[in-house]
């Protein structure tokens, strides 16, 4: 079973819309739809923001379902002036920016314990996004997501994100699913959708943010038929 995380209704309500024989459940502010989409079994889940809510939601998933994998999709901020609306960034790793003990030593962004500041990617996963996101004819890239508890806007900030962290994208999430995944053995891959340009703010976020979705769902769609793809046999 693949597991899928979305942060907000409107990320994860189309997907739920064409999900057969569901099961729902509540657990926190998560909630989860375990059932067929696509033809494959998933559970869907709408963590809720920031890092908190997706990490307990990616724990309680990894522990209740037994996923395979986890897949975070949404919308995000960019972080490089080539991203526009809609494009697709095919994240290669996560960080967590906020995430400051520099004072003792440490690297900006590292997390203690595992002591790592970019959480990787599965390669596989986000091999067969990258390839999804050309078939669906989605501008796409690659680099790193980079996560905190804040609604970023303003270009110095944003600048200093892509060229600190070598990140394309940032958002409020995808950093704690993916340290949850490292630390539980789950493969972890992400796509975001952009729904705000470098230059962007909240007001160009509220108003694109629908159509950046409905832009990533055309990716899954080939996503999955790919995933479904991945081990049959050569002809």
């Amino acid at each position: 079973m693949l597991g899928i995380i979305g942060a907000m209704d409107k990320e994860v309500d189309a997907l739920r819309r064409q999900m057969t024989n569901t099961e729902e459940k509540q657990a926190g502010f998560s909630r989860f739809t375990a059932g067929t989409l696509w033809g494959e079994k998933v559970c869907l889940a709408q963590c809720g923001i920031g890092k908190v809510h997706a990490a307990l939601c990616a724990q309680s998933m990894i522990a209740e379902y037994a996923v395979s994998a986890i897949l975070n999709i949404g919308v995000a901020g960019a972080l490089r002036p080539s991203l526009g609306i809609g494009d697709a960034v095919v994240a290669d790793s996560a960080v967590q920016h906020d995430v400051d003990t520099s004072p003792i030593g440490d690297p900006v962004g590292m997390v203690s314990g595992p002591n790592i500041v970019h959480f990787p990617c599965d390669a596989a996963l986000s091999g067969l996004l990258k390839r999804a996101a050309e078939e669906a004819g989605l501008r796409w890239e690659s680099g790193a997501v980079a996560t905190g508890d804040q609604f970023i806007v303003g270009t110095e900030k944003k600048n200093w994100l892509a060229d600190f962290f070598v990140a394309a994208a940032c958002d409020m999430e995808g950093g704690a699913i993916a340290q949850c995944c490292y630390e539980m053995n789950v493969p972890y891959a992400a796509v975001r959708a952009i729904s705000d340009t470098r230059d962007g703010d909240g007001r160009e976020y509220m108003e694109k943010a629908l159509f950046a979705c409905e832009q990533e769902e055309r990716l899954l769609k080939k996503f999955f038929k790919l995933w479904q793809s991945r081990n049959a046999p050569v002809q």
